[in-house]
């Protein structure tokens, strides 16, 4: 069975992050502002870390509750903005707000978020089923999102339960409805696969009760759980299983919602196609397509010419270091021209479009992709200097990839 190399498997389940598995450099941190050097980036992140309950996959930042440190947290987020706002396109051309449970945070403290942002074309906000209630869906669209993200993962109470999550099929499904009754007419869908327990019709009713509210968009993930995590050592066995189903699953995704008029137009997320309306999520195509972007929050990730850096995972030290009007501790990494254009490939070739090679050459090996092309898994286009992975190759993903590499 071939599956997803390390890297590319890790990348699917980072919010603002496409590489964070490259290990950190020592470059001095960033201490806010943009500076003359940096070029404007035009996708924005902010991450929300706030969450009722840590589901056991779960190795994203996050805090439980945090009910009372709402306010304190936008306040801190707005700070960080506003020292790296000349880092930041006017106006910029996504903003995502990602978790944690963004739409857990305070109602009030959300609404005095969204209303400082810059205005954009995509403003998207994950949320949790069960915290969309009529009352937020409205907040959300009178405060310009135009683009919701629901955390669905299964439609099957037995998948729920072992994901640890809170919501019913029911709850999951008056959710979207409550979202398209609100206004909301771009709605993504997240969808797991390989979850210990799910049969392939576990999988095939998933996909059925997804195509039923006709989303614009579904992204739908292999699941990945830590070694040593209570996650896996409570359903390592079962783990083990589904890794070996996980071909399978993923053919079966590609296939249904394929044939359901879907573009699959990355490896792991799929689109309805309509003729005024390009509905990929075009955030996150800026990480695939090697745009700089800019993170704040706590954990959040910036990348930014030559630099990457995190913001430490520690929500007092963020805060505090922002109450001081200072920027908040961060792990610097710098990024030299073989990095870039080797992460240029692997989140490129994820695309259904074809990937320029012009500055790549360098880290391409040129005998693989001759053999690759050989055996129909990659198709290059000499006169436009192109490079596309064929639909046999996409199913390969990783490994493909991984053998391109010089």
């Amino acid at each position: 069975m071939t599956t997803w190399n390390e890297l590319e498997a890790k990348s699917l389940r980072t919010r603002n992050n496409p590489s964070r598995s490259v290990p950190v450099g020592g470059l001095a941190a960033p201490k806010g502002g943009a500076g003359p050097e940096r070029a404007l980036v035009h996708h924005l992140y902010l991450h929300l870390p706030f969450c009722a309950h840590r589901c056991g996959y779960c190795d994203f930042v996050t805090v439980l509750g945090g009910r009372g440190q709402d306010g304190a947290y936008v306040d801190a987020l707005l700070a960080e903005l506003q020292l790296e706002h000349e880092a930041l396109a006017e106006p910029p051309e996504t903003i995502f707000l990602g978790g944690g449970t963004p739409t857990f945070t305070d109602p009030a403290q959300l609404a005095r978020l969204l209303a400082a942002l810059p205005p954009t074309q995509e403003l998207t906000v994950e949320a949790n089923p069960e915290t969309i209630t009529p009352a937020l869906a409205a907040l959300l669209r009178e405060h310009g999102v135009n683009r919701l993200s629901l955390g669905v993962q299964s439609f099957q109470p037995h998948l729920l339960e072992v994901l640890e999550r809170r919501a019913t099929p029911q709850v999951l499904q008056a959710a979207f409805r409550t979202a398209r009754e609100a206004g909301f007419d771009n709605v993504s869908l997240d969808l797991i696969y390989g979850i210990p327990g799910q049969s392939e019709a576990d999988l095939h009713a998933d996909l059925a009760a997804t195509l039923a509210l006709e989303p614009e968009h579904v992204s739908c993930y292999e699941l990945e759980a830590k070694p040593g995590t209570r996650f896996t050592r409570a359903h390592g066995d079962a783990l083990a299983f589904q890794a070996e189903a996980m071909e399978g699953y993923f053919e079966l995704v590609v296939a249904t919602l394929t044939s359901a008029g879907y573009r699959w137009y990355e490896t792991a997320n799929f689109c309805r196609t309509e003729a005024d309306r390009d509905l990929r999520a075009h955030h996150n195509l800026a990480y695939w397509l090697g745009r700089d972007y800019l993170g704040v929050g706590v954990g959040a990730v910036s990348t930014i010419g030559g630099l990457r850096w995190r913001n430490a995972p520690s929500l007092p030290r963020y805060v505090a270091a922002l109450g001081r009007g200072e920027a908040p501790p961060r792990e610097p990494e710098p990024l030299d021209e073989a990095t870039k254009a080797r992460e240029r490939i692997l989140l490129g070739l994820r695309l259904d479009e074809p990937l320029s090679t012009a500055g790549l050459t360098d880290v391409l090996d040129l005998d693989a992709v001759e053999r690759l092309e050989r055996l129909n898994l990659v198709q290059r286009s000499a006169a436009a200097a192109e490079l596309t992975l064929t639909r046999r190759g996409r199913f390969l993903g990783g490994g493909v990839t991984a053998e391109l590499l010089a």
